[in-house]
Formats: structure tokens, C-alpha cells, sequence
């Protein structure tokens, strides 16, 4: 019963934030690159300082007319899917829902993340895990979600696992382009952006996978790639899921492109040999602290 209620209430909350995005459809708009030059976009575009969006000349404008603090983007470029949040209550997606109390553990991780990020003007993160299957994907999900709900703060969350792809099966929907098809059949990045309809979210996740995932996480492509998602939207915080560490190349690799890096370890399972050999692999400027991970509640303690 209380789930269910927590469910419902969920429910309205997205309608009211799905209401919201609309009517601030016509006032902003927001949309991702198809190349990597940002010195090629449209001179009638600027950046607006006090927005901290892409926002387009209107020469009708009042110049001396009061900015609002906050501006909805506009989805419009991206494709729009609805979640069912059932499914997501299932796979523990908790932060949708206002009366979880797991979501408090993640309001406590995204201060400390932020309080970090603000003293280095930091705005992309990496999470990553020692082994597979300690949590890093969910936490990176109900990170990005916490995160979204913060006022002046959108949020891209980018599934850079190349051998699986999960995010989008976590989320429950399908989805047929991701990162592999941007950066080895050169498709459109705005053909890859997903909107779950959740207010100041977007994501990329699904298509194709790769064993041999390294070179291409390495490759200038995606250097190009991460510069670019980095720096063109000032209120835009990046998060990252990437492949554990230990028995693959791919997050070491990795890690040099972003400000930070979480580790996710699952509380009772992971030696404290396997997390040492790991750190030692990361850089220890960039390293924010572990996420303690149980199986039962998707978030626990964060030291940092």
C-alpha cells in the first residue's frame, strides 16, 4: 500500500514537471550538437550569462526587461519516452519516488559532490565500480535523477559502458542508438538524446556494444566529445557511467577526460586488496570517494 501511494504520488509530480517543461517550451530551446565545432554555430545565437543557455536573438526583445532565473528547455530535438514507474520502482530507480528514503542518501551524496565540483568549477563525473554488478549503474541513474531535481541545474547522463549498455534497460525502454553508433557510423548526437520526461534530464544509452570497447573511449572522437558536452552548457552537470575496473582497460582509459570519479563498491563482497589495486589505477586528484552499495537499498554511505 505505501508503495503504491508512493507511486501515485510520483505519478502526479511528473505530470505537474511534464506540464512545466511545456510551457517553458517557448521561451528557451536547448539542443544538442551534430558536429563537435562549436565555432560553427549560427552567429544569431549567443551564450546569455545570466541563463547560462543557448538562447536565440529576438529582435523584438526588451533588453532592459528582468531575466527570469530559470529557463525549461526544450525536448523537442531529443526522443521523448515515457517510463513506467512500476518497472522502475522494480529495478530500484527510488529517487523518482519523494517518499523514498534511500532518495536522502542520495541528496547527501549529490552535496558532497557538489560542494567538491563548486571549489574546482568541476562539471562531469565518472562512475565506475571495482568488479561488475556492485550497483554503479543504478547509482549512477538515481544520481542523475537527484541531480535534475536541483533548480538551476540540467543534467546529462551518458552510458559510456560500450560492452552492455544498461542504463536504458534499467529505465525500461528501448533504444537503438548509442554511443558506438555516434563515434563509429558518425549518426547525429541529437538522433542519440533521450528525454524520459523527467524535467532537466537527458541521456544516452543502447545500440550497439563492443568487446573491445578501449580504443574507442580513448579515440579523439570521443576526447572531442566529452570537451564538447563539457563546456557547452554552463548549468549542465555530466555524468558518466563507465565499465568497472578491475579486468578491463576501458575506465582507466577514461578517467583523464573527466573532472571526477565515484567508486561504487557492494558491501561485503569486494576485498579491500581488490580496492586498493584499483585506486592505485585512478587518479588520485580526481577521486571523490566510494558509494558503499548494498543489495537491498541501492545507496548506503558515501566517505569521501
Amino acid at each position: 500500500m505505501k508503495l503504491k501511494k508512493s507511486i501515485e504520488k510520483a505519478k502526479q509530480q511528473r505530470r505537474e514537471e511534464q506540464l512545466n517543461a511545456g510551457q517553458g517550451a517557448s521561451l528557451a530551446e536547448k539542443t544538442e550538437p551534430d558536429h563537435l565545432n562549436a565555432q560553427n554555430l549560427s552567429s544569431e545565437i549567443h551564450v546569455n550569462e545570466e541563463r547560462s543557455e543557448f538562447h536565440r536573438d529576438d529582435p523584438n526583445e526588451n533588453k532592459n526587461t528582468p531575466k527570469p532565473g530559470w529557463i525549461s528547455p526544450v525536448y523537442s530535438e531529443s526522443k521523448a519516452v515515457e517510463l513506467d514507474l512500476e518497472e522502475l520502482a522494480r529495478n530500484r530507480c527510488v529517487c523518482l519516488f519523494p517518499d523514498s528514503p534511500e532518495a536522502e542518501f542520495y541528496k547527501v551524496l549529490r552535496t558532497n559532490i557538489q560542494q567538491r565540483a563548486r571549489q574546482n568549477n568541476w562539471n562531469t563525473i565518472m562512475i565506475t565500480s571495482v568488479q561488475p554488478r556492485e550497483g554503479k549503474t543504478l547509482t549512477a541513474i538515481n544520481l542523475a535523477i537527484t541531480f535534475a531535481k536541483e533548480f538551476d541545474r540540467t543534467v546529462l547522463l551518458v552510458d559510456c559502458d560500450l560492452r552492455r549498455q544498461s542504463i536504458h534497460r534499467y529505465l525500461n525502454f528501448s533504444s537503438d542508438k548509442g554511443i558506438v553508433d555516434y563515434l563509429l557510423n558518425g549518426d547525429s548526437l541529437k538522433d542519440l538524446i533521450v528525454w524520459p520526461k523527467i524535467e532537466k534530464l537527458t541521456l544516452i544509452s543502447g545500440g550497439k556494444t563492443m568487446g573491445n570497447s578501449v580504443e574507442l573511449l580513448g579515440s579523439p572522437k570521443m576526447k572531442a566529445l566529452v570537451w564538447e558536452i563539457k563546456h557547452r552548457y554552463d548549468d549542465r552537470f555530466v555524468i558518466f557511467d563507465t565499465p568497472p575496473i578491475l579486468g578491463w582497460a576501458d575506465a582507466i582509459t577514461f578517467a583523464p577526460l573527466v573532472d571526477g570519479i565515484l567508486m561504487v563498491v557492494e558491501e561485503g563482497r569486494t576485498s579491500i586488496q581488490d580496492i586498493n589495486k584499483a585506486i592505485e589505477m585512478l587518479p588520485a586528484e580526481k577521486f571523490l570517494g566510494f558509494v558503499l552499495n548494498r543489495r537491498k537499498s541501492p545507496l548506503q554511505k558515501y566517505y569521501y
